[in-house]
Formats: C-alpha cells, sequence, structure tokens
C-alpha cells in the first residue's frame, strides 16, 4: 500500500504541494492501487508521507471529496468511494484514466453517450441555431479543411465544431457536457485520425461534418441527427481501428 502514496515532486507553493497530493493520490484511486472501500492513511501520516502540513492534507481530501473518489467521515476517516460516486466527467478524473492507461474503455464509453446526446444536439440546433452560432459552425468546418495536414490544428477545429452545435442545441444541459469533456473528446479526435490514412480521407470527414451543417441550416431537424449520428459512428470506427493498431503493435514479437 505504501507504493500507492509515494510523492510524485514538491512545489514550494501551498496550492502547489496541495496539488501534488490530489494528482498521486487522485491517480492511485482511478488506476486501481487503491480499491474502493480502503481507507486512506490518517491526516499526520499522509503529511507526512507527501512532507505537506495537515491543512495541505484536508484541503486535498476536500477535493477529492467533491470529485466524488472519497467520503470523508470525522473520527472514522477517509474511504475511497465506489466508482459509481465519481464524478465521471471531471476533467481531472478523464485526464488521469488516460494516464493510468484506462483511456480506451472511458473514450469508448464516451461514444456511447455521444451516439445519444450528439444527434439530439443537432435536431435541437436545427431549429434553435442564432446567425452567431451558425458563423461559428461554419468557421470550423473552414478550419478543418485548412488544417488537413495538422493533426493538432485539425482536432481543434474538430471539437470547436461539435462544442457549437451544443451551444447551437440551446440546451445548457447539453453545451455544460460538451464543456466539460471538451478537453478529452480532443484526445479523441486525435487518436481517430491515427487511424485515417490519407488526405482524401479527412476530406470526407470534413465533408460529413458539412452535411450537419448544411442540414442545420436548411432547418431540417431529423437530416441533422440521422446525419450527426453518422459522424459519430465514422469517428468510433476510425478509434476502434486506431486502439486495436496500438494493441497490435505492442504485443510481443516472436523470433
Amino acid at each position: 500500500m505504501k507504493n500507492s502514496f509515494e510523492p510524485s515532486g514538491s512545489r514550494s507553493s501551498i496550492r502547489g504541494l496541495q496539488k501534488m497530493v490530489i494528482e498521486a493520490i487522485g491517480k492511485s484511486i482511478v488506476g486501481g492501487r487503491i480499491l474502493p472501500g480502503e481507507f486512506l492513511p490518517n491526516e499526520p501520516e499522509l503529511g507526512a508521507t507527501y512532507n505537506v502540513s495537515r491543512t495541505s492534507i484536508r484541503e486535498s481530501m476536500r477535493v477529492l471529496s467533491a470529485k466524488g473518489l472519497v467520503e470523508i467521515r470525522q473520527k472514522v476517516g477517509t474511504r475511497v468511494q465506489e466508482v459509481e460516486r465519481w464524478n465521471i466527467f471531471d476533467s481531472d478524473i478523464l485526464r488521469w484514466h488516460h494516464e493510468e492507461g484506462l483511456g480506451d474503455r472511458v473514450m469508448l464509453d464516451l461514444i456511447e453517450i455521444r451516439q445519444i446526446l450528439e444527434p439530439a444536439a443537432a435536431r435541437l440546433a436545427a431549429s434553435r441555431a442564432d446567425m452567431d452560432q451558425h458563423r461559428s459552425l461554419k468557421a470550423a468546418i473552414q478550419t478543418m479543411h485548412d488544417q488537413l495536414d495538422n493533426h493538432e490544428g485539425f482536432a481543434k477545429a474538430d471539437l470547436d465544431f461539435h462544442l457549437a452545435v451544443y451551444a447551437a442545441s440551446k440546451n445548457p444541459f447539453l453545451l455544460q457536457f460538451g464543456t466539460v469533456v471538451g478537453d478529452f473528446l480532443r484526445r479523441v479526435f486525435l487518436i481517430q485520425q491515427e487511424a485515417v490514412r490519407g488526405r482524401e480521407s479527412l476530406e470526407l470527414d470534413v465533408q460529413l461534418h458539412n452535411e450537419v451543417y448544411e442540414a442545420i441550416n436548411r432547418g431540417d431537424g431529423q437530416l441533422a441527427a440521422d446525419t450527426m449520428l453518422t459522424v459519430v459512428l465514422e469517428g468510433k470506427n476510425s478509434l476502434i481501428a486506431a486502439l486495436r493498431s496500438d494493441a497490435k503493435s505492442s504485443e510481443p514479437t516472436q523470433g
């Protein structure tokens, strides 16, 4: 158990020290080195492990508690929560999954959610988008086209398009979902591109995104939803292909 709490570095500021503790313990929980139901060491023990004050430990535990990772009980201790109680859309928790080598599962789960939400957002956008949102959608598509040879730029523009669709739905819950998972979604888009070979395939992706916009522009909610579902499913196929390629390349060679 002790190895799970090895400090990952030291910072001069109180905030930096707290971040170090949050990162180390959060990643240990997400990575399964500390299991649900287990109790963390007490404040003095954690303070000694990380060479920080009890106040820093206490504040770090409050942050982890707000993320749903731990439950703090006075006179009992701090216990790791069951996975279903975690705030799975928290940006740190999403990032920790990726850094702990668990990103594949989360990415596929995220696409399942997108299959439900994004067609609905596109349908709403077809009847609710204002002129500013139309301009944002068109600008994102143009940038995707301009960044065909730049994977980072293409992925950012792709994300901007999907966030613009969420915004155009005028539903605050949909918009917040897109905003919260935005950074992780950009990483997904980058991985999807690894499975796409050649400029022509990316051009087809831009064309498909443009078809979503054209349906929104015409006010055809059903077509917008159907085309958006195709966009998400095409991305899912690319992601699965990329993950399979990574898994195959990591297999030991025999000779």
